[in-house]
Parts: C-alpha cells; sequence; structure tokens
C-alpha cells in the first residue's frame, strides 16, 4: 500500500481532499485515454490507498464495472475484511445508485466527489441513499471538489463520442 502525501501533508482538511481529487483526476484520464468514460476513484484510509481504478466498464464488458467497485474490491484485498471502518472514497463523479450501495454495504465512512451526475447520482442529484430512512450506516458526502474539471473531461469525452466538431 501506497503512503498518502509522504513529502508534505496537507495544512487542511480542504487541501487533503483536493489532493486526494488529483490523485483520481489522473484516474479518470486514463480510463479517457482507454476509451473508458472518464472516472475515476480511490479508497483510502488514515495515510494508506486501500485501492484505485478508472472506469472499465467497456474493458471487462461489464456494466458494474464502476471505478467505485473496482477500488472498493481493491480496498477489501488490501484490508482482508468484508468491511471497510474509517475508509473514504474519493471519485470524480456522484456515486450512482449501485456505487451508492456498495458504499453502504462496505461501512465507508465518507465519500468525497467531483462532478454531479443529474441522471443516475445518488447523493445529491437523483436521490439521496445515504439519507434514506431505516439505514444502519450513515456515510459523509461531500461533493464539488474540482467539480469543474471533472465535468470538462467527462463533457470533452462524450463530445468526442459524438464527433462534436469542437473537439476535432
Amino acid at each position: 500500500m501506497k503512503r498518502l502525501f509522504p513529502l508534505q501533508p496537507p495544512s487542511s482538511a480542504e487541501e487533503r481532499d483536493q489532493r486526494l481529487m488529483q490523485m483520481a483526476l489522473r484516474l479518470a484520464r486514463q480510463a479517457f485515454d482507454e476509451d473508458e468514460v472518464p472516472v475515476g476513484a480511490l479508497v483510502v484510509r488514515g495515510d494508506r490507498v486501500l485501492g484505485s481504478s478508472g472506469n472499465q466498464v467497456e474493458r471487462l464488458a461489464d456494466a458494474t464495472a464502476h471505478a467505485e467497485m473496482l477500488a472498493l474490491s481493491q480496498a477489501f484485498a488490501a484490508a482482508g475484511a468484508k468491511r471497510l471502518d474509517g475508509a473514504e472514497l474519493i471519485c470524480t463523479l456522484e456515486p450512482c445508485l449501485q456505487c451508492a450501495g456498495a458504499l453502504l454495504h462496505a461501512r465507508v465512512a465518507r465519500v468525497v466527489y467531483g462532478a454531479a451526475d443529474p441522471k443516475f447520482g445518488a447523493v445529491e442529484s437523483l436521490l439521496r441513499a445515504f439519507e434514506l430512512p431505516g439505514l444502519n450506516h450513515r456515510v459523509l458526502a461531500r461533493g464539488g471538489v474540482c467539480a469543474v474539471e471533472s465535468a470538462e473531461l467527462l463533457r470533452r469525452f462524450f463530445r468526442l463520442r459524438r464527433g462534436d466538431p469542437r473537439e476535432a
């Protein structure tokens, strides 16, 4: 497992979130380069990365191969446990319902995401999955971290897919 911030620790929680999101954005750019929807995610606990991935839906021909799901699978293996108490997920896009459910089951403590997802977002946009009554676990969430950069990467990807001349 890699240590986070080996040279200089962040000076604030805000700076920490920003620096972690920059790591997730690198994963999203790699997914973009592999012709995947550019979403990147990492799972951290304390000062360690437990898992990280970009989307691999096309590569694996698996609609569930979202960056969050793959990063969670790596984190379970690294932690040697089925729960990730105290862990955080950092993702460039608001988690969908599938990923929000997995985060609840994993007992992730906190989610930080970039761009909102008005079509599938299950944290604030379409549904507030972490606030459903009757849940036995609560996930704290913070959206909008590097949202402009995250959203622009997604817009560029889909413009290219449509053959938009602005991307030629």
